[in-house]
């Protein structure tokens, strides 16, 4: 699959402009990093890290139309379009670049809301777009730390990150990301 790394840029040039391209790299290049620590598929999460937001900047009727290939698209997902982009992109992985790896499928897919039970891939997708290079929120480093140190905990940090936005924002939450959430504060006993 890495041997189709060219064909993928060439893709990602065609499909994101500016730092979105440059976020996707950045996302690569720490999916990379973090399945070498943990012993990931370093490989599959490269080449996820390039595409997980490879529909991003595509019109919202075509999110949609890809998003709805799925089944199991959560109402609250529904709903929100800033979050069609990552099942969007995991069907168009799919179905338009021809990768049938379901792990691979699924850490796309999940990117933005994670989900109970990740596998490691997931997990790295997930903490790699948190912490790409360009990211710049309150608490970025804390969990740049905690990428390399235990995901899990990167996991953990991330997750109440998302969920504190969502609650000062009063907007709804994904189920998934909750179960993500409960799921690694049973890990850590809280």
């Amino acid at each position: 699959m890495i041997n189709r790394k060219d064909e993928f840029l060439e893709i990602m040039k065609s499909k994101l402009q500016g730092r979105r391209f440059i976020h996707s790299l950045n996302v690569a290049a720490a999916a990379k990093k973090l399945a070498k620590r943990y012993g990931a598929d370093v490989e599959k999460a490269y080449i996820c890290g390039l595409l997980h937001d490879i529909m991003k900047n595509s019109p919202y009727a075509e999110q949609y139309e890809y998003m709805m290939q799925f089944s199991d698209i959560p109402e609250v997902v529904i709903e929100i379009n800033k979050l069609w982009h990552a099942p969007a992109g995991a069907a168009f992985v799919r179905d338009v670049l021809g990768i049938d790896d379901p792990e691979m499928i699924s850490a796309i897919k999940y990117h933005t809301t994670g989900k109970a039970n990740m596998t490691l891939l997931e997990k790295v997708i997930y903490i790699a777009d948190f912490i790409s290079e360009e990211r710049e929120y309150p608490g970025v480093d804390e969990v740049r730390k905690a990428a390399f140190e235990d995901i899990d905990k990167a996991v953990l940090i991330g997750t109440r990150f998302t969920l504190e936005e969502l609650l000062d924002q009063n907007r709804e939450i994904n189920q998934d990301t909750i179960d993500a959430y409960n799921e690694v504060c049973r890990k850590f006993n809280y």
